[in-house]
Order: C-alpha cells, then sequence, then structure tokens
C-alpha cells in the first residue's frame, strides 16, 4: 500500500505562481512514473504532467512552457512548479504514482486563479 501526501495548493493571482508537491510512503516502494491530473466539476480527470524515473516528461499542451514537473527519487516527491497561472487553470489537481503495476491517487488540492 501507498500514502501519497498533497501540498501547496491555494489561491493565487492571474500571472502567479505555485509549487505543488506529493510524497509517497509505504513499504517496498517501486515508483515507475509519478505526476499530476487534474479535474474540474462534471469533467473528465485530464493529464496535466507526468514523468518517469528518469526524468523523462510529458505535459499537456496548455501548460506547456508555463508548468514544470520535477521528481526527487531519494524523497519518492513529486513536484509540479506552475508559473504564468490563468483561471482556467482552477481546478483540483491529484498527484498520481505508479508503483509496480498499481495505481495510486492523491487526496487532490485545490488551485485558485482568480484576481
Amino acid at each position: 500500500q501507498v500514502q501519497l501526501v498533497e501540498s501547496g495548493g491555494g489561491l493565487v493571482q492571474p500571472g502567479g505562481s505555485l509549487r505543488l508537491s506529493c510524497t509517497a510512503s509505504g513499504r517496498q516502494l517501486n515508483i515507475n512514473l509519478m505526476g499530476w491530473f487534474r479535474q474540474a466539476a462534471g469533467k473528465q480527470r485530464e493529464l496535466v504532467a507526468i514523468i518517469t524515473e528518469g526524468g523523462a516528461a510529458n505535459y499537456k499542451d496548455s501548460v506547456k512552457g508555463r508548468f514544470t514537473i520535477s521528481r526527487d527519487n531519494a524523497k519518492n516527491t513529486v513536484y509540479l512548479q506552475m508559473n504564468s497561472l490563468k483561471p482556467e487553470d482552477t481546478t483540483l489537481y491529484y498527484c498520481y504514482v505508479l508503483n509496480g503495476n498499481s495505481v495510486y491517487w492523491g487526496q487532490g488540492t485545490q488551485v485558485t486563479v482568480s484576481s
């Protein structure tokens, strides 16, 4: 079993920045992929960014150049640096971890971009 603890969400003005963090803990961790998804009310959860153990990353087109995903394998932690935030980035963000063949989700952290 893997536990995920997220932090870093909040309220920010348009053009501002936030950094999300997600730390995984548990026995016999064997984490392959780590990433972030987001889900607005009434919509499907969508990929924001994902990163392999080796550091290869992929991003949703609308966040390319604004968001940067990174991870610290020694700390089992994934980060999402979000710059130039827009009101349309407002929603719940979920941490995603692929540990072996099992998927785990964080509890969700709210990001609100508003003036």
